[in-house]
């Protein structure tokens, strides 16, 4: 059995808790959450799982899917125990040296962390085409209004009244993910598998016209040409976020239990 600390029990966090229960071989062994927080979620999870503020000292594996605090708050010191660790906020390495910071943390214990691929697909093409050389890499990320609010798009357009799509930001990867951390860690995420952060360009859009998270990525290198384009229905709890992220977590514990992965 495979025994996982969970960090963080928002939408993405509470819908892999229901999932894992039906996964063989995988166990959620403890939810990490804000010392605040542990009696209510205790008593929401009626005993079915140890609710704790910290990563345990004996975790084996953590998954954190809690948001950009929580990487250094409980990802960096699990790492530099020797816990190996997968991170969902992938945005969050935008930050200056965070990165780095990370990769010395799981040096130093001897171990790896894991950054998940989230919403979007064409990942491991990406860092596979990186090998021989890329020229260039793009993003356009397409949401309906509501998956803008309570971002900084609400400074650049009326999200109530918006008739027709709206550019709300071109920039780098790097800078899209600092201005929309809850939005943009697909850009982050294909910018680390390609060219970085600083050399990815990412274009977000407000479009009423659509009702589902759409990411498109257009990638030209030494291997050739690649486009993809996805269409990602949102988590009914939280329409900032993109129902494969759940399922992409999922899919790496269960290729951390199974006998075969792909």
């Amino acid at each position: 059995m495979l025994d996982v600390t969970l960090i963080g029990f928002g939408a993405i966090g509470r819908t892999l808790f229901a999932r894992t229960g039906t996964m063989e071989g995988v166990r959620i062994a403890h939810v990490v959450v804000p010392a605040a927080h542990v009696d209510d979620v205790r008593r929401d999870v009626d005993g079915a799982v140890q609710i704790v503020a910290g990563v345990p000292a004996d975790a084996g594996l953590v998954v954190e899917c809690a948001g950009h605090e929580a990487l250094t708050a409980h990802v960096l010191p699990a790492l530099a125990r020797g816990v190996e660790c997968a991170v969902l906020s992938v945005g969050a390495l935008s930050a200056p040296g965070l990165a780095e910071q990370l990769a010395d943390a799981a040096a130093h214990g001897r171990t790896q962390v894991h950054l998940l691929a989230g919403a979007i697909g064409g990942v491991d093409a990406i860092a596979a085409a990186r090998l021989a050389g890329l020229e260039r890499v793009t993003y356009t990320g397409r949401k309906p209004p509501s998956g803008w609010r309570g971002t900084a798009a609400e400074a650049v357009v009326d999200l109530d009244t918006l008739a027709a799509p709206a550019v709300i930001l071109e920039a780098s990867a790097r800078e899209a993910a600092r201005l929309y951390p809850k939005n943009a860690n697909v850009a982050a995420t294909v910018s680390l598998a390609g060219l970085g952060l600083d050399a990815t360009r990412v274009r977000l859009i407000a479009d009423p016209t659509v009702r589902d998270n759409i990411h498109e990525i257009e990638v030209e290198g030494t291997f050739g040409r690649m486009q993809v384009t996805m269409c990602g229905r949102p988590l009914p709890d939280n329409p900032k976020t993109s129902a494969l992220t759940v399922l992409s977590a999922l899919r790496f514990l269960h290729n951390r239990a199974a006998a075969v992965t792909i």
